[in-house]
């Protein structure tokens, strides 16, 4: 890190570091509790006693994380970073103690909907203070660290998590979350309190954030029901739906009408930040998507165990890295950054598109190139659209856009998710297609006597439509011109 990096004259390079250390750490936290809870999950149902309702662990925190990631973004901006990632760090710890200590699965779950408020903020508020101290111009490069945070805990997650609950106890992969957090407050705490300050007198809009919490939620729980546990077009599913489309409603009145909404329209209009939004949206929600269900299909056709289904992800969750790296670097150095995207996401398109012609019938080794180059292309999108939104809002505004950026991201991957996990499910025939987890699909497409390749090549193709939107909603952003400075405190508070 060069001299010339830190933004505020009042932040030495050790103070930059430490601070970009911080929040990657406490970002690292909220990636790697998506991951490791999935393979001790058996062994948390034996120990608890209650295999029922032991998807609601993933579920609940998936609620409340993605539930309140516009409100941190709001109260960064109200109440300044540092208080509010405290705040969030501290919840996070918190309901780790209580997922540890949890005698029975119900106190589990509330546990784990403690964990998520927590969570839920870290994510968002480590790129928010990022770009206090980082110009626009060198803030790229920093986002391929967040894509490596990522791809460690995607990797790192499964193995470690299987690992504790065979060898340790299932309740040491919450205890872990207590030095990684103290690290974090130890490396931020004291740093963060020579942040500029940015925030203006704000009131936080308090209908209008139960409106899109509940409208989030009930969305959430019927992606999550649908499918596997009862049919789309029961009534339950169709309940959440329709609660979930009028709590929708009910928030864009309130948007039209609060005299300070959650988040303002002035944010939602910027055509920088609509756009970018929306490829970030269509690029995270292919790539979780098939990083979700590309186990499966390394499974079900190439005869790979669980394990080595895993290590068929790598080349993935790398050329996701390379990507974002080579996309940040580029961005720093090079007029017009939105080409590096424009021709990785064409590739991704591409790719998507050759590996749907015939999947059943692919190598292995020119499945995981074709998977590598797609992925790649997604990763040369990520530090463009984020650090693109962040230069087109003001510095007082950075909180909310970034939340409200990384929350619509989230919501619209869970969507696409949702349409590959309909895909796969419609290859079920309907006896079988009740009560599937994902571990088992595999197996069950192949007894039911599936075409596993065939139905995959519906996945490739939904994945192709994905990839060319991402590709086209980049195409229509703006390309506005990176500043090379922060703006300063005095400028944003006029």
């Amino acid at each position: 890190m060069t001299q010339s990096e830190p933004a505020s004259t009042a932040l030495s390079p050790h103070e930059v570091r430490s601070i970009i250390i911080g929040v990657l750490v406490a970002m690292f936290l909220a990636a790697l509790d998506q991951t490791i809870v999935a393979t001790a999950m058996p062994t948390i149902g034996r120990v608890l006693g209650d295999f029922e309702n032991l998807p609601w662990v993933v579920t609940i925190y998936l609620l409340t994380s993605t539930a309140v990631t516009p409100l941190y973004g709001k109260m960064a901006d109200i109440a300044g970073r540092r208080g509010t990632l405290l705040v969030a760090i501290g919840t996070f710890m918190a309901g780790s103690i209580a997922c540890a200590l949890a005698p029975t699965m119900l106190t589990l779950i509330l546990a784990r909907a403690l964990q998520g408020l927590g969570g839920g903020g870290l994510i968002s508020l480590a790129q928010t203070i990022i770009a206090d101290i980082i110009p626009p111009r060198e803030r790229a490069r920093y986002q391929a660290y967040f894509a490596t945070v990522f791809v460690a805990s995607s990797i790192a997650g499964p193995v470690l998590g299987g690992f504790i609950a065979e060898k340790l106890h299932w309740s040491v992969i919450f205890w872990i979350n207590l030095p990684l957090g103290l690290a974090a407050l130890w490396m931020t705490n004291g740093v963060l309190k020579k942040l500029p300050r940015h925030e203006r007198p704000h009131k936080l809009d308090f209908l209008g954030s139960g409106l899109m919490a509940f409208a989030t939620i009930a969305l959430l729980l019927s992606l999550s029901l649908g499918g596997p546990h009862y049919p789309w077009t029961s009534a339950p599913i169709l309940s959440l739906l329709v609660l979930s489309i009028l709590l929708w409603i009910g928030f864009i009145v309130r948007l039209r009408t609060a005299p300070e909404p959650l988040i303002p329209t002035e944010i939602l209009a910027n055509p920088v930040v609509a756009a970018g939004t929306t490829a970030a949206c269509f690029g995270m929600g292919v790539f979780i998507g098939m990083t979700i269900y590309m186990p499966i299909l390394l499974e079900g056709v190439y005869g790979l165990t669980a394990s080595q289904s895993g290590l068929g992800l790598i080349p993935m969750m790398v050329g996701t890295v390379t990507g974002a790296t080579l996309s940040g670097r580029l961005m720093a150095r090079i007029k017009h950054y939105k080409y590096p995207p424009l021709v990785g996401l064409t590739v991704s398109t591409l790719a998507f598109a050759l590996a749907a012609i015939r999947p059943q019938e692919l190598p292995l080794f020119a499945l995981e190139i074709l998977m590598t180059a797609a992925s790649m292309g997604i990763g040369t999108m990520l530090p463009v659209t984020t650090v693109a939104i962040q230069n087109a809002v003001l510095q007082h505004q950075m909180g909310t856009a970034t939340g409200a950026m990384n929350f619509f991201r989230s919501l619209g991957g869970a969507l696409i998710v949702a349409v590959f996990g309909a895909i796969v499910m419609g290859g079920l025939p309907s006896d079988l297609a009740a009560n599937v987890t994902i571990e088992t699909l595999a197996k069950s497409l192949a007894a039911s006597g599936s075409d596993i390749g065939s139905v995959f090549r519906y996945v490739f193709l939904a994945a192709t439509a994905g990839a060319f939107a991402t590709l086209l909603a980049l195409y229509r952003m703006e390309e506005r011109p990176l500043r090379t400075k922060i703006e300063p405190a005095s400028m944003a508070m006029e």
